[in-house]
């Protein structure tokens, strides 16, 4: 089953609209948590800051969002196109290409943006095309799942040339993130992990502060945190119901490691996020 006809995405594979026809149910469905995000603006200004001022120009821009995000994307009143898919998508068995999707999906952070030119946004809209024509005309499954891998290698060589090649080091970086997403919430000690790359502590966390300028340790604090803003941000569970499903024995211990690690309390995060979704309108949180 590829959609279901019911405005829900528990039961959800695929999700493929024009922003113009993006449905609220889809906006605030508490199941997108779970599914990347392709939102593709067309002919439209970036949605995000951009340093460069001959950026700030319209055009065709790409965000690329991994799960667990914390920010809201407001997507209305814009052209373009999203394509929204859960991992289960894909197959598990292609390491290669599941590492670079976490690479371009930038899956330690928030998201990731590029701008196409004239020649990738064609090559990418004759796939958008026949994958969306496949959508609309029935849940052939296997179709499906093989043209969103063109689809995905597609971006995956347009945003190859802001990477070098991988190199062994690099590889273990991304899965590391690999196991983290499948673990964080139950194991957060670094030997753990080490012993599933095959490595000792002591090497993972040098190669991490290489790739990434933190430990493994800093890493899993991160990822907590982040699931923690998400949470408060896209749930109505108390702020005491998220630290014991975060794994933590009291709702004091929780505070302290939050305000430790963002230099604000979670009710002052709560508080102030609020008050930006509320000001501020096609931003990112």
């Amino acid at each position: 089953m590829i959609e279901t006809p019911i405005p829900t995405l528990e039961k959800s594979l695929l999700y493929i609209r024009n922003l113009n026809n993006c449905p609220p149910s889809y906006l605030n469905d508490p199941g997108r948590k779970d599914f990347f995000e392709v939102v593709w603006l067309k002919n439209e200004d970036p949605l995000h800051g951009i340093s460069d001022p001959a950026y700030g120009i319209k055009g065709d821009w790409i965000y690329l969002i991994p799960p667990y995000r914390v920010h809201q994307l407001n997507k209305a009143g814009k052209n373009g196109e999203l394509i929204s898919f859960k991992r289960s998508m894909l197959e598990e068995e292609d390491k290669d290409f599941l590492l670079d999707l976490f690479r371009i999906f930038n899956v330690q952070g928030e998201f990731s943006c590029l701008r196409l030119d004239e020649t990738s946004a064609k090559g990418l809209g004759d796939i958008y095309r026949i994958m969306e024509e496949e959508y609309n005309n029935g849940n052939n499954f296997t179709m499906l799942q093989a043209l969103l891998k063109v689809f995905l290698l597609k971006l995956i060589t347009v945003k190859e040339h802001e990477f070098s090649g991988h190199d062994v080091h690099q590889k273990r970086v991304y899965e590391f993130l690999m196991l983290l997403e499948g673990n964080f919430l139950t194991v957060t000690n670094i030997d753990f992990y080490a012993g599933k790359l095959g490595i000792s502590s002591k090497r993972l966390n040098q190669i991490l502060r290489e790739k990434l300028d933190k430990t493994g340790t800093q890493i899993i604090h991160d990822r907590l945190i982040l699931e923690a803003k998400r949470k408060i941000i896209h749930s109505d569970v108390t702020i005491k119901e998220i630290a014991y499903d975060l794994g933590f024995t009291d709702r004091p211990y929780f505070s302290r490691f939050f305000k430790k690690q963002t230099g604000e309390t979670p009710e002052e995060f709560q508080k102030k996020a609020r008050a930006h979704i509320e000001s501020k309108f096609n931003t990112l949180v």
